[in-house]
């Protein structure tokens, strides 16, 4: 685990997604030149993850995870779905919220609709081959974590050399469930509280609309 001790707990902290891009592909200098792979979760890991890609001249490539929303508020999730049909739920708000199993069932059916169109729309049908690269995992931050722990899982079946996880923020509870399914875990800005936004540690924050994920990508084509 690596965290900058100076950020711990404060807000505020990066301008916007491609600061907190630069400031983590400073932590990340060892990889340059290396056999590895970063992969970026859309939306808000691309621009993050661009950055990364073009300061370290690695590959980048989006990895589609969805959160599952619940019924009735699109806003809020109750697990995350991967592109390969990885499903994690968190069975404790499951509960919580006395789902039924055809709810549940009728909302994976529907992020799984979403999830192959958007991989139509970011052009990644056809997953990179990772077997035996060091494959970085980029978003622009960690809340409850479901959803960087199912693309855990999804990456990690596909045997690579070294897992890393590489976010700007994240809650404490967060790094917590995932620290044991990966090799290392590089977070500038770990806050605890019962309270965590994401939006929190950003100057500028806004939802990114699909045209600008696509230019992200764009603008990280590698050049050998």
């Amino acid at each position: 685990m690596i965290e900058d001790r100076s950020l711990r707990n404060k807000t505020s902290i990066f301008k916007n997604r491609s600061h907190a891009g630069e400031l983590l592909a400073e932590r990340l200098e060892d990889y340059k030149g290396k056999d590895a792979h970063i992969l970026a979760i859309p939306a808000g890991g691309v621009p993050v993850g661009a950055i990364i890609s073009k300061r370290l001249n690695l590959p980048l490539d989006p990895i589609v995870v969805r959160k599952i929303h619940m019924p009735w508020n699109r806003e809020a999730g109750f697990g995350a779905m991967t592109w390969d049909g990885i499903v994690l739920l968190n069975e404790d708000l499951v509960k919580h919220l006395r789902l039924s199993k055809k709810e549940i069932e009728d909302c994976i059916v529907e992020e799984r609709e979403e999830i192959e169109e958007r991989m139509k729309l970011f052009g990644c049908e056809k997953f990179p081959e990772i077997g035996g690269k060091r494959v970085i995992l980029v978003d622009d931050g960690l809340a409850s974590g479901f959803t960087t722990l199912a693309a855990v899982y999804s990456v990690g079946g596909k045997n690579p050399k070294e897992l890393v996880v590489a976010v700007p923020t994240s809650s404490l509870m967060a790094i917590e469930k995932i620290e044991n399914f990966v090799d290392k875990i590089i977070c500038l800005n770990i806050r605890k509280g019962p309270i965590f936004a994401v939006a929190d540690a950003y100057e500028q924050w806004y939802d990114l609309e699909d045209e600008e994920v696509l230019k992200f990508l764009r603008s990280a084509e590698w050049e050998v």
